[in-house]
């Protein structure tokens, strides 16, 4: 079984603007049997107004998927925290799980928020700016999947020090009731040494994912608390979209 996780800079290059024939094919030739995406687009002008939860659901030949925004509006301007009380076709932006094989049960998760703007130094563009930092949320399901019944928890975390590791605390919490075995990925915002720290769980992967052109650093995880579940082998290739690399992982059971 072949998971990956996502961070797909809605579906745009580094600089450029957006392709749908060209974001699909991407997904398409990842050829996940689980999904994971970050920075996903609902409506938005700056993605063709596609839905792109739908386009990599086709690409990919998903059974079933689900788009869960953490904004309502629109990034960069306009927007605000996602309640899931939206009207369809409403612009949106958030995270989404597709899966070949059927999910059984879908669940949100909405994450904690630092609820003033703040100032923070960013390393890039190296200055303090004030920060309005969005809402986070999760998409978990329960797949019935040839390695058994699996829940996938994917989320986006904040880029603020500590509040992603409250966020990662919570979202762990929120789960904790939900059928094991479980699979926790996506871009966490965090390096391995304290994703370990703070979840306990065991990493499925470990390579690098950040930047796309030459990664150093890796942000993008799968993590789970299955004993059973074991890597065949975890690649991150390049790809002609996004800031990130798609973090890829097949799966066998033992």
């Amino acid at each position: 079984m072949k998971l990956v996780t996502f961070n797909i800079l809605h579906g745009r290059t580094v600089g450029g603007d957006v392709d749908l024939d060209r974001f699909a094919d991407c997904i398409a030739g990842l050829d996940a049997d689980i999904l994971a995406l970050q920075e996903v687009d609902s409506v938005q002008e700056r993605s063709g107004m596609a839905d792109l939860t739908a386009l990599a659901a086709e690409a990919m030949g998903a059974r079933s998927h689900r788009f869960v925004a953490a904004i309502s509006g629109t990034p960069g301007a306009t927007w605000m925290a996602a309640t899931g009380e939206e009207q369809p076709g409403t612009a949106a932006y958030g995270v989404a799980l597709l899966s070949r094989f059927p999910a059984t049960t879908w669940q949100v998760v909405r994450l904690p928020r630092i609820p003033v703007r703040f100032p923070l130094y960013l390393r890039a563009p190296g200055r303090v700016q004030v920060i309005h930092e969005e809402p986070r949320a999760a998409v978990v399901g329960h797949f019935d999947t040839p390695l058994g019944g699996i829940t996938v928890v994917n989320t986006h975390l904040s880029f603020v020090p500590g509040w992603n590791r409250l966020q990662l605390r919570r979202l762990l919490r929120d789960v904790d009731e939900m059928p094991h075995p479980r699979i926790v990925t996506g871009d966490l915002n965090m390096p391995p040494a304290a994703v370990r720290r703070h979840t306990g769980l065991r990493a499925l992967a470990s390579a690098a994912t950040y930047p796309s052109d030459v990664p150093t650093q890796q942000l993008d995880h799968v993590l789970t608390d299955d004993p059973g579940l074991q890597v065949r082998a975890c690649r991150t290739p390049p790809v002609a979209i996004s800031d990130h690399r798609p973090l890829v992982v097949d799966l066998h059971r033992v």
